[in-house]
């Protein structure tokens, strides 16, 4: 499992014309989900998300952790993520997984997070999204299990 964290100042989610959630301060995290995840990888990764500390703190070190700054996350399913790209001039997905295994994953990862820490916000999973963010820093790291 993958997953690109952006330290944000705001991040949205649009689908059709319409905001489908958002956050101001924190993390913005891009998921991708591959063929051999499962929920133990799921766990892992929102673990360390949640945790990861890339927020100053008072001496401006990046000490703090998203739950530590008092920032929301945003969710967003990205199946890119998860493509080859060491050759050749177009991506290949042979190693992501299937619509219905990655959505209960993302479902999943979602329903953790809201349990463990709020505010949560999220996209549409399979929907054409437009993401519109303000990287703060730009602070921008791939975490994965």
């Amino acid at each position: 499992m993958k997953g690109l964290i952006q330290r944000v100042r705001h991040a949205r989610v649009d689908v059709n014309g319409e905001s489908v959630g958002a956050i101001d301060r924190g993390l913005l995290l891009l998921l991708g989900v591959e063929a051999r995840d499962d929920r133990d990888s799921a766990d892992k990764l929102l673990h360390k998300v949640l945790h990861y500390r890339v927020f100053g703190d008072e001496q401006g070190r990046m000490n703090l952790n998203v739950q530590q700054a008092g920032g929301g996350l945003l969710v967003v399913s990205q199946f890119t993520l998860v493509a080859e790209t060491a050759r050749g001039l177009r991506p290949s997905f042979s190693r992501g997984a299937t619509p219905r295994q990655a959505e209960e994953l993302y479902d999943y990862l979602v329903e953790r997070a809201r349990a463990q820490f709020a505010p949560v916000a999220c996209g549409v999973f399979a929907a054409d999204m437009q993401v519109s963010l303000l990287n703060d820093g730009p602070v921008t790291f791939l975490l994965e299990t």
